[in-house]
């Protein structure tokens, strides 16, 4: 039998979750919160980006941030998912990982998943980490 390992996440909390049978319940296991990708912009970051000298004068300009803090720790919060998809794999039977996330975040989890286990992966571009394991188990293929 199939067991598969839904991650159910979005940029501040995942959930972990597993059935007993392929139309069976969720039965949550597991919960990351990433608290800080609540937080205000102006609170991530410790100062405003440095000032550089133009290449062709006398003039400076500020110089931008290649990735806004926001999005840093989207990006810090995917891999920590990731090393808890990983280790759940090693503890447990899983060879099916369901991972149900909106779409800027299902992307970032993409590029940080590793699937080590070569599980069988199924994505859901849903953003349903704010209900209950019964409503988010409607969303979700009859037969996992």
């Amino acid at each position: 039998m199939s067991i598969p390992l839904i991650v159910v996440a979005d940029q501040s909390k995942a959930r972990f979750f597993t059935v007993d049978s392929p139309e069976g319940e969720l039965q949550e296991i597991h919960a990351l919160e990433h608290d800080v990708a609540r937080q205000k912009g102006s609170a991530l970051a410790s100062d405003r980006p440095g000032r550089s000298f133009d290449s062709g004068g006398q003039g400076r300009h500020a110089m931008s941030t290649s990735v806004e803090p926001h999005e840093q720790e989207a990006i810090r919060f995917a891999k920590q998912v990731d090393e808890e998809v990983n280790a759940s794999c090693r503890k447990g039977s899983y060879n099916h990982l369901v991972v149900v996330a909106g779409s800027h975040f299902l992307g970032l989890l993409r590029e940080a998943l590793t699937n080590p286990e070569k599980l069988r992966v199924t994505e859901i571009n849903k953003n349903l980490g704010q209900y209950d394991a019964r409503e988010i188990r409607t969303h979700l293929p009859a037969r996992l």
